[in-house]
């Protein structure tokens, strides 16, 4: 209106003009913010999955062939505030792609409008919803031909379901939600095709601890009873039994899973609060028993790897435990035994050349310690090892590096395809057409045959082994792939072009070195190491003892402990913890003060052994603190050997002299064969009382008395024999010429049967014998042991 009154020629005035321009202003605010809020929502609408989703539970064939008829299911649901009306699910084929970039790309997003999504497949194939009520999830399945769904070549299609309808808002028909997956199409056999080398991972966080019972059973002690519920029937470890056994797979085994399971099944202990422990379920043993058999059974005529026992981390042992002196020792134990174990549970002769390192990755530190214990071969993954010479295809998994070491890369894209939450069906279906896209879209890139390696998650859970499984069972029954075992893909013949450098210590993932082992776990497992060598050369059964713990240091470096630090701890701590307890059970028992009341005497001090066996190569060691006082065995020490019984105590004398009167400390302490101290030592005081005159000349006095009484007895005997011998003459001189009379019997004179009086009088058989023996010259022992 205010232009009106402005005529031409005629300039307006400055209020004039600014009362326009305000005007103008605020006329075009509504459409400024309108274009605002338009280009702001265009990225938003770029990733926008629509008003509907769509989801896909199933997809059959996975990979059809000629004569097939696809069959898909799934559900619909109106994300939205409005009822759409006229709605029906369809489905679309897109273009043939080429590259697996192009498989990547759609992957990532599966539910975007904005991408290709083909062109609709016959409508009559089609399932029409007359409404889909807000939140409410309607249900879909269509079957089609596929000979009606176009496919012009040999590869992978983009294949996607999409639902298009009306809303009261936008009342024309319009796509509102789709989901896009892939369609491999490979219906006669492919001119060349590829080795596929699948790991199958029998993997399992620690469960035993290192305690076991008394007794020639050693009943094992178990963390929890959580072992049970996997192997138990659904549980994760029985679903990787059971779809395994009908799969061509190269088997991974942790030997430390059998050693619990079998260790399960003989009967078992829980860890329960307070430090005690409760019996396992007597069920439990029965299906320990049943898994083992179960996968005894699936193992038969199977690749089978045996990992080092326990699955030590690899990157924690290079990048923390090697300083540590004493920690690649263990790996090199957990390597020999991983064999042994492995055999005497399931029967056959595993594979113990390979090694493999946390999620493939790898560094020049890491494969050194991989193979220091034996392996040649490391499991390392193409996201580590990368490309770097523009190859246009993958090249085959074998990669020697230098030293005899070989690594077989395993492929990333197909290795971390089962990863994620696959419990919804939908999110499963899409994993596993995903993995059969990327492996036919390898397959396509060369007319070369190759060896690919493929390495999933180390403990995949059950609704991802069973993505896996149905993936292994679409491959297998395709016509572009053909199984390998790990040892024939190891040994298959390298690419020349293809990388063998080992990335750099720096490049090695920040995610993953946080998770890793610290360095005093590793100076923690060498404590328990060191106590345990002490401990061991004392035992006459070391197997009992070095048996339990040793596999306990191995579990304690786990792969499994990463992301559970605090239980890592733990386990280690409660290792270390129970070792001392045990080596407690032989020890001193503490000593009172000891008074000496002379100048020698014979100390005891006694040893306990509470453990069920015998004990022996220990020396018991008792040292004076003053030896010019006090003497032990004529020195200053004096030690001896020493064996107890399972469950007695055995009291050791020492001879001590005194040289002088007070108070000397005394120390016992126990040391092995070699010189190691063992246990603490026990202290006690002895205190030497003073020997009077007074009791001195007493004791005199009684020797004297003795010397005495024996020079009377002697003299007495000497005159009464010549007095015999007297008479005896006597008697022979008076009876000499006179004939004998018998019956007569021999008298003597009267005079003669009298008594002597005094000192002269004979002995006579019936005198009693002297009240005081005789006794040795030599002085007694005067001192006294009061053992308090």
């Amino acid at each position: 209106m205010a232009e009106a009154a402005d005529f031409q020629g005629t300039s307006a005035s400055p209020a004039r003009r600014w009362l326009r321009r305000t005007g103008a202003l605020l006329a075009g605010a509504p459409l400024v913010a309108g274009l605002l809020q338009l280009s702001a929502a265009s990225p938003a609408q770029a990733a926008s999955s629509g008003s509907v989703s769509v989801e896909l539970d199933s997809l059959s064939p996975s990979a059809p062939t000629d004569g097939d008829t696809v069959t898909v299911t799934g559900t619909v649901t109106n994300n939205g505030k409005q009822t759409v009306t006229g709605a029906h699910v369809g489905l679309r084929v897109g273009p043939l792609l080429n590259t697996r970039s192009a498989v990547d790309a759609i992957a990532r997003h599966p539910h975007s409008l904005q991408g290709g999504t083909g062109t609709e497949v016959d409508g009559k194939y089609a399932e029409k919803f007359p409404k889909l009520i807000p939140g409410i999830a309607e249900h879909f399945s269509i079957s089609v031909p596929v000979d009606k769904l176009d496919l012009k070549g040999d590869g992978v299609y983009t294949f996607g379901v999409a639902v298009s309808g009306q809303t009261p808002a936008r009342p024309w028909d319009q796509m509102l939600g789709v989901e896009r997956t892939f369609l491999p199409w490979q219906p006669s056999d492919a001119d060349t095709t590829t080795r596929t080398t699948f790991l199958w991972p029998l993997i399992s966080s620690v469960r035993m601890t290192a305690r076991t019972g008394a007794g020639e059973s050693q009943t094992p002690v178990f963390r929890d009873d959580e072992l049970a519920k996997e192997i138990a029937p659904g549980g994760r470890l029985a679903q990787m039994v059971e779809l395994g056994k009908g799969l061509d797979i190269t088997w991974v085994i942790d030997p430390d899973l059998l050693a619990s399971v079998e260790a399960m099944a003989k009967g078992y202990r829980i860890n329960a609060p307070g430090g005690t422990t409760t019996p396992g379920p007597r069920e439990h043993q029965d299906i320990a028993r049943q898994w083992l058999a179960n996968l005894q059974k699936a193992v038969t005529g199977k690749e089978v790897v045996a990992l080092p026992f326990g699955d030590p981390d690899l990157a924690s042992l290079a990048h923390t435990g090697t300083s540590v002196t004493g920690s690649l020792s263990h790996l090199k134990d957990a390597t020999d035994v991983a064999a042994t174990t492995v055999k005497t549970v399931l029967h056959v002769t595993p594979s113990t050349d390979f090694a493999w390192p946390v999620e493939g990755a790898v560094d020049p530190s890491i494969m050194k310690v991989a193979t220091s214990a034996g392996a040649d071969r490391v499991i390392a993954r193409s996201d580590s090892l990368r490309e770097s010479s523009g190859l246009s295809y993958t090249p085959s998994a074998t990669r020697p590096v230098g030293g005899g070491t070989t690594a077989v890369v395993a492929d990333a894209r197909l290795s971390t395809a089962f990863e994620g939450d696959l419990t919804r069906a939908d999110t499963s279906t899409l994993a596993v057409q995903e993995f059969l896209a990327q492996s036919l879209e390898v397959n396509a890139q060369t007319d070369k045959q190759r060896s690919i390696v493929i390495a999933p998650q180390r403990m995949p859970t059950a609704s991802q082994a069973q993505a896996m499984a149905t993936a292994l069972t679409a491959l297998q029954g395709g016509t572009w792939s053909e199984a390998q075992g790990l040892s024939a893909a190891a040994k298959a013949k390298p690419d020349p072009n293809a990388t063998t450098r080992i990335p750099s210590t720096s490049a090695y993932p920040a995610s993953l070195r946080r998770q890793e082992l610290p360095k005093s776990a590793f100076e923690q497992i060498a404590r328990t190491q060191d106590k345990l060598d002490n401990f061991q050369v004392v035992l006459t059964d070391q197997s009992r003892v070095v048996t339990p713990f040793g596999r306990a240091i191995n579990r304690g470096m786990s792969t499994s402990w990463r992301g559970h630090r605090a239980d890592g701890d733990a386990f280690r701590g409660g290792v270390e913890s129970w070792l001392d307890d045990l080596a407690d059970q032989v020890k001193l028992i503490d000593k009172s003060e000891t008074k000496l009341s002379g100048r020698s005497a014979t100390i005891p001090v006694t040893v306990q052994n509470n453990l069920v066996q015998p004990v022996g190569h220990l020396y018991l060691r008792l040292t004076s603190t003053m030896p010019t006082r006090l003497k032990i065995g004529g020195k200053a020490y004096y030690e001896q050997p020493v064996d107890v019984s399972g469950g007695h105590s055995q009291s050791v004398k020492f001879t001590t002299s005194a040289n002088a009167n007070g108070r000397v400390g005394v120390i016992a302490q126990l040391y092995t064969e070699d010189g190691t101290e063992y246990g603490d030592p026990v202290s006690f005081d002895v205190k030497v009382t003073e020997v009077t005159p007074t009791v001195m000349l007493v004791i005199g006095g009684g020797v004297l008395l003795l010397v005495l009484a024996g020079f009377r007895m002697y003299t007495q005997r000497k005159r009464a024999a010549a007095r015999r011998a007297e008479q005896e003459d006597a008697a022979e001189d008076g009876t000499e010429g006179e004939p004998e009379q018998p019956g007569t019997p021999d008298e003597r004179p009267a005079t003669e049967s009298a008594s002597p009086s005094g000192a002269d009088a004979p002995d006579q058989p019936s005198d009693p014998a002297p009240d005081t023996a005789p006794e040795s010259a030599d002085p007694s022992g005067t001192g006294e042991r009061v053992d308090r």
